[in-house]
Formats: C-alpha cells, structure tokens, sequence
C-alpha cells in the first residue's frame, strides 16, 4: 500500500512530493471510491523536506465537504484513482525545513491550503506530517489556535474570490446581496465580507441558526424554508450552497449569481450572468484573511474535533449535515 501511495504522490505533484523517506507516519487515505468507509488508517512514508518545502507537524485539518467528493469521485476534471490523501486545509508546527527555504524556521505555527485541485491527494492533509511548498503555507498568530485556523484557508478565500466576482459586474455601493448557506464555512465568509464591503447582505440561515448568522452584521436573515421567490428581486446572489433553480427566482433581469458547483442554466432571455467560482491558491490574500480572523475581525467555527483515526465518523457527519461549523481533524 505505502509503495502504491508513494507513485500516486509522484504522479500528483513531482514537485511538492519528498522522494526520500526516514520513517513512519500515520495518515488516513481513500483506498477505493465510495462513502466513508473506503477510509482507511495506514502508515505513510515520513516526509523529508525538499527544497522550498517545510514538513507541517499537523495539528488540525478541516473535513470539507470537497473531501467527501473526492472520495466519491464527484470532483472537476474526473475522479482521483486510489490511493490518495484527501484533505485541503491544515494547522500546525513546522516540524524541518528543506534547502532554500527561508520563509519559515523550526517550531513556527503555520496554516495554509494544500491546492488539492493540483495535488490531488499527491499530498493531502490527512497525516501527522505532510511536506509542504514554503507558498502555500502562512504564518499563524499565536491569537488564533489551531482548529479554528483550519477552518479558513479554503472557505474565506473561495467567500473573498466569488465576492470579487460579483463586485466585477459593477454593483453600485450598497446593493443588495443574497447569500445562501449563511450557516456554513463559505456562506458564512461571504455574508461577513460583502457587508465588510459595503453591500446590503441577505443571508439565509439554516433553521434554529439565525441568530449566529444575524450576529455576523448581516442586514436581514432570510430562514432555510423561506420562498427565495419572495426575497428579490435582487441583482447579486452568492449561491454558496448552492442552491440552484431556487436561486433563480431570487436574481433580477440581468443580474449576476456567483455559485461554488455547477447549476443549471438561468433562461438566456433574462440576461443573468452565471459564474462559477472554483478556489486558487493566494497567499498574501490568505494572509490577510488569517489575519482578520485572529483579531476577531472575521468570525469562524468549529463543530467538533476529532482524532485523525476517526475520519471516516467525520465524513459521515458531513454527510448528515446540520452541522453548525466545521469538522476538525487532529492527528496526533
């Protein structure tokens, strides 16, 4: 097994993956495709640095729903064939430091995004060590700790990108934004930049979780159940769920609806602009996002933390849905 993960790793990202190992480590891969039971607990090789990489002693790694779909095959530019490493965002220790690397030292707190769409598994963050390229990594302020850190490399980046989106088609100052998902990882950053931005922000909330999403500064919160129909006109939505069809009937004429998966195609007559946000990897931008969250800028939240060894629960929840926050992995 460790000798068939180690060709994925090379076939994933030459570049970003050790080719010499020292030891054993434990990390969590999709040995098949399908649900979570497909996940398994197995040694890894010990990564060794390389040049312009750090080794990430990891501390925490958030369960995306992106991971679910990448071990169900459901994920941009076809399936990833097993085994792979699922698991995009991480928070930990810097544990060695390759040749050329002077961006970070030994011991520094760290987080970042492992770009999963050019690794794909080759690495990914389920591990208790992972060699890492020195730019996808930022430093973590002591303020922040570990698990709420993972949480936000991926969700606030995709939120601050669509966002840009949005504001390209020229929405006026103050303008009105419907923001699907509210509760979740994404929706939730989306809702708190946009009003950060300026925009009159309607959130929607999963049911019960209104006041959460309320007490993000949001305008007005639209309830899960409510008839999006009756909500617009509006001339911007961010469909962080998304939501689709029922988004549709929200937009106005010619107006702009920015959504994290594909969606089905708003009738051509009415003149409204579709894009699909897809993540990419911004390291100042990611910077600056921590930054915000450290200092109570920006809110986060954890559902729960579970060991590394239990991933295969952490999917499942996901799959349950509900959850009110993200679901933290901490190996070790």
């Amino acid at each position: 097994m460790i000798k068939t993960l180690s060709q994925a790793c090379r076939r994933g990202n030459p570049a970003a993956v050790p080719s010499v190992y020292s030891g054993r480590v434990l990390g969590v891969i999709a040995s098949a495709l399908g649900g979570p039971e497909v996940l398994q607990v197995t040694e890894l090789p010990d990564p060794v640095a390389q040049p312009g990489q750090v080794v990430v002693r990891v501390r925490a790694v958030c369960v995306h729903p992106a991971d679910v779909a990448a071990t169900t095959g459901q994920i941009p530019r076809g399936p990833v064939q097993p085994p792979f490493l699922p698991g995009w965002d991480i928070a930990g220790e810097v544990a060695s430091v390759g040749a050329d690397t002077t961006d970070f030292q030994v011991g520094d707190r760290v987080v970042g995004m492992i770009p999963w769409y050019l690794t794909r598994g080759a690495p990914g963050g389920y591990a208790e060590l992972v060699a890492a390229d020195a730019d996808w990594l930022v430093p973590l302020p002591d303020e922040l700790d570990f698990a709420h850190a993972a949480t936000v490399p991926l969700n606030a980046q995709t939120a601050h990108q669509g966002l840009g989106l949005l504001a390209s088609s020229m929405l006026s100052a103050g303008s009105r934004i419907l923001v699907t998902g509210a509760s979740g990882g994404v929706g939730g950053f989306a809702a708190q930049l946009a009003t950060q931005g300026g925009y009159r922000v309607l959130a929607q909330a999963s049911d019960g979780d209104e006041e959460w999403v309320r007490d993000l500064g949001v305008h007005e919160v639209v309830p899960r159940s409510a008839d999006l129909a009756n909500v617009g006109p509006v001339p911007a939505v961010f469909d962080a769920v998304p939501l689709g069809e029922a988004v549709a009937a929200a937009v106005e004429n010619r107006g702009v609806v920015v959504c994290t998966r594909p969606t089905p195609p708003i009738d051509p007559a009415r003149g409204v602009r579709q894009d699909l946000q897809l993540i990419r990897l911004e390291r100042t931008l990611l910077a600056e996002l921590v930054a915000q969250v450290a200092a109570g800028k920006l809110r986060t939240r954890v559902a729960a933390t579970l060991p590394l060894a239990e991933a295969a629960d952490a999917h499942r929840r996901v799959l349950a849905g509900g959850l009110r926050g993200k679901i933290v992995l901490t190996p070790g």
